[in-house]
């Protein structure tokens, strides 16, 4: 007998996604699955519908909870999903087997220091911080206590292996196997003249690294941070610092990820 008998139901509202939500309702009673469509201390699995906005917002609205979670794609990339809606049926026989495996993420944690205070920010993909004006942004970025360099431009974007293929991708930065646990730092539009010299290209650092971005001047007034597109203006911003935090998602899986297929079938 299975040991996933609650599943919560997570779903965004897009009216594919509702329709696939009222499927797997169904087919839940059907192989006689417990639902809800909330987030409880009894919940064996959360299922999430919709893309991959939608099951990053979920982990954060549930802040990152510890059961696994499985993601039904009906959005557009899907690198987060493990079945489209015409696979729920393989989903549900694979539950009652026990057929399955976990796949774990290791989000990033963002400690964040202003003159009004301090708070903890996490991402599953990633941190960025920017100027919250058409401006450049000129930030000292330090590894481990040494310092890498003082960067002019839009921003700093520091991203997890598992968020290679998002913003850090589109703004030039390296693709990452999942398999590698990383802490990749992406320049946002560097400037590279007589006056300031910055890396143009990503650096990547082992998952033991502890990152601190600084205003060149500071306190900053208008700086903008974000962890996975979340947004959080911040005023007399002092200091950031990033590294690969304590909590962990846990990915079901049906098969071996094939990670490499996702990036050829969406991105070629």
């Amino acid at each position: 007998m299975s040991s996933i008998k609650r599943i919560s139901v997570i779903s965004n509202s897009m009216p594919l996604s509702r329709e696939t939500e009222t499927m797997l309702k169904d087919r839940l009673e059907y192989y006689g699955f417990k639902w809800n469509n909330q987030l409880d201390l009894n919940t064996d699995l959360i299922i999430c519908i919709g893309g991959d906005g939608s099951f990053l917002k979920t982990m954060h609205d549930l802040s990152f909870p510890t059961v696994p979670v499985v993601s039904i794609n009906t959005g557009h990339l899907g690198f987060f999903s493990e079945i489209n809606p015409d696979q729920i049926d393989l989903l549900l026989e694979r539950l009652e087997k026990e057929d399955f495996s976990t796949e774990t993420i290791s989000p990033l944690q963002a400690d964040i220091f202003s003159e009004k205070g301090s708070y903890t920010l996490h991402a599953i993909n990633e941190v960025v911080v920017k100027s919250s004006r058409c401006k450049p942004i000129h930030l000292k970025i330090t590894v481990n206590d040494q310092l890498i360099q003082t960067f002019s431009g839009d921003g700093i974007l520091v991203s997890t292996s598992t968020g290679s293929t998002a913003y850090s991708y589109s703004a030039g930065g390296s693709i990452v196997d999942p398999s590698l646990e990383v802490i990749q730092i992406t320049p946002l539009a560097p400037i590279n003249t007589n006056a300031y010299r910055c890396f143009t290209s990503s650096v990547i650092f082992p998952p033991s690294a502890s990152i601190r971005i600084t205003p060149e001047r500071e306190p900053e007034s208008y700086v903008l941070i974000s962890a996975d597109g979340i947004e959080q203006p911040q005023t007399w911003f002092k200091q950031i610092n990033i590294s690969l935090g304590h909590k962990t998602i846990r990915m079901l899986r049906l098969n071996q990820h094939d990670f490499w297929n996702k990036v050829i079938t969406k991105f070629l």
